[in-house]
Order: C-alpha cells, then sequence, then structure tokens
C-alpha cells in the first residue's frame, strides 16, 4: 500500500522584523512639509513577508521572530488578524518601523529601511536554541530578510549547519556578509538579485553567460542545490546541477516593487510544498513576484493576481551552455 502523501512543515524565520508603513506625497522636497495620504500598517520583514504570501495562496506555515516594545506588539496582533501562526521571542529593543513613501508627480518610490535593534547574545542564542530544542523540525526552514545589529554575521551559517543535522531544506534570501557565510555552510536554495550575484562573485555580471556561470559556480561548489536568480526587468533564472530555466519579464505596468522577492519567494515555496516540480514552482515564483509589482506600497501579492499572472509566465529550459 502507498505511503500517503504528507504536505511538508514551513517555518518563516526573521529576525528583523518591522512594521511597514506606506504613504503617499505629490512631490518630495527637502526642508518643507510633505502633506501625505492615509498611511497604510503592514507587518513586514523577509520572512513575516514570505508567511504572509503563503498562507494567501491557500499554503500553510508557521512563523518565529523576535519582537519588543509597542511596535512588536503591533506586530504579533496584526499577524494575527492575517491568520498567521507565529512564535514571537522577547526582546528588550523595540521592533522596528520601516516606510516607504509614492511620489505622484514622478511616480518614484522612496523607502526608508531602518537598521533595528540590537540584539543581546542571550536572545539571538535564544533563536537559535528555540529553533535546535523544538520536538518538531520544519521540513523546509525559510530563513529571509537582514540582520539586526549585534547579531553575528555567521548567524545564517550556524542555522544552514542545524538544518543539516536535523534533515531539512533550507531557502535563504538575504544579502552582503550574511549570505556569503551561509553559502559557505550550504543551503538548499537561495534566491539572490543579480546585484547580491555580483558581490558573490567578485565581478560585474553583464550578460546571460556570466549570470549563468555565476549561478552555475555556487551550485557546483556544493554552496545551493538550487539557485533561482531575480533580474528584474530582465526576467529570471533557475539553475541546479543538471538544467537550468529562463522566464521573460511580464508586461505589466509597475506600481511599486516592494515585496515582489519576497512575494518570488512564498510563491516558488508554496508550490513546492504542494509537490509541483521545480521548473513549475519557479514560474509560480516569477507570477507571485510579478504581481506584487501591481499593488503601491506594502502590500505584497495577492492569490487572484499570481492566478491570473501564471499563463503568461513562459518558462525555457536553457542549453547548459550560454555565450559569455
Amino acid at each position: 500500500m502507498p505511503s500517503p502523501i504528507t504536505t511538508p512543515s514551513i517555518l518563516c524565520l526573521t529576525m528583523n522584523p518591522s512594521v511597514d508603513l506606506s504613504t503617499d506625497t505629490e512631490r518630495v522636497v527637502p526642508t518643507h512639509k510633505l502633506r501625505c495620504s492615509e498611511t497604510l500598517h503592514d507587518a513586514g520583514g523577509g520572512g513575516v513577508n514570505v508567511a504572509r504570501v503563503l498562507t494567501r495562496m491557500g499554503g500553510r506555515c508557521s512563523a518565529l521572530c523576535p519582537a519588543g516594545g509597542s511596535t512588536g506588539q503591533w506586530l504579533q496582533a496584526r499577524m494575527a488578524q492575517e491568520g498567521l501562526e507565529g512564535q514571537f521571542l522577547p526582546i528588550t529593543g523595540e521592533t522596528r518601523v520601516s516606510f516607504t513613501v509614492h511620489e505622484h508627480s514622478t511616480g518614484a518610490e522612496y523607502r526608508f529601511v531602518m537598521p533595528g535593534p540590537a540584539l543581546s547574545e542571550a536572545e539571538w542564542q535564544g533563536c537559535l536554541d528555540t529553533l535546535a530544542q523544538a520536538p518538531g523540525f520544519p521540513d523546509v526552514l525559510v530563513a529571509s530578510g537582514s540582520l539586526p545589529p549585534s547579531v553575528p554575521v555567521d548567524f545564517y551559517a550556524r542555522l544552514a549547519r542545524l538544518c543539516r543535522e536535523r534533515g531539512a531544506q533550507m531557502v535563504l534570501d538575504t544579502s552582503g556578509p550574511a549570505l556569503a557565510a551561509a553559502l559557505d555552510e550550504g543551503v538548499y536554495l537561495v534566491k539572490p538579485n543579480l546585484r547580491e550575484l555580483g558581490e558573490l562573485s567578485g565581478r560585474a555580471l553583464d550578460t546571460p553567460g556570466q549570470w549563468h556561470t555565476a549561478a552555475r559556480q555556487l551550485v557546483e561548489r556544493g554552496q545551493a542545490e538550487v539557485v533561482a536568480l531575480t533580474l528584474g526587468h530582465l526576467g529570471a533564472l533557475l539553475v541546479t546541477r543538471d538544467a537550468m530555466w529562463s522566464a521573460a519579464p511580464l508586461d505589466i505596468t509597475v506600481a511599486s516593487a516592494v515585496g515582489a522577492g519576497d512575494s518570488f519567494v512564498g510563491g516558488m515555496v508554496w508550490a513546492l510544498q504542494r509537490h509541483q516540480p521545480l521548473d513549475e514552482a519557479f514560474a509560480w515564483g516569477v507570477a507571485a513576484g510579478s504581481a506584487a509589482l501591481l499593488s503601491v506600497g506594502t502590500g505584497l501579492c495577492c492569490l487572484e493576481d499570481a492566478q491570473r499572472l501564471r499563463p503568461q509566465v513562459a518558462v525555457r529550459r536553457l542549453p547548459e551552455t550560454l555565450p559569455a
């Protein structure tokens, strides 16, 4: 008798969550008071956003993040309102607030991202201990977003080691030294953008052949089994040891780029939870990321837009070698 099909459990970790504010003004100028429209408030931070997208698309996941102060309390309440299952680790500092301003006169978007509270060693180590001691370790651990001040640069690397010890797959979306350190330890899936991949490779990546080579090198070195490279207006690329796929950008009017990367990860992980093959999960990632571009502010993607855009996503398998 065949074994029952199980749904992989997913935990979304956000070490630097935030309360995300977004508003509009006619023009951004120095000194003057800028009269703004009504402010939108959302729970934010990389892993929180991924969890929001997963839940909206009908997936199941839980969230883990440190939270402190009145903004931390608001974050917890807002996540509960959205039906997100969360575990919050108390910290002394105040959860950060970040905000986005959309300028009507030009269509430009200004994003102000705060560093977040400094975590004590006991606080950040408590996050690792909570995971290490969890009786039911997740099948997939999504670690997304920046690290707050004072958290060691190898935090995600320690997490990658823990995932390997517990037989879990780690999906990573971060940047800078924390990304490089984690990849030295090895993860299942990493989602860099072109700038981040260039920083990892130490050189400019100007052609598709260079993108492919840099992404393939991460796989060949054992740093990631899957590389999902987002290219903005150039589309996206998926690379594994055995194959490579590309997706062209969709012809849509971009209202805001906020949350597109998190929506991409959420859409892809949602499809993988439904046992979709990698190239199909990649297509859902592109659809969800593109759907996020349609809304101004911090709204992320919605299921209806992702479903509408999915048939427009053309995923093409590429030859093993591209011209330099």
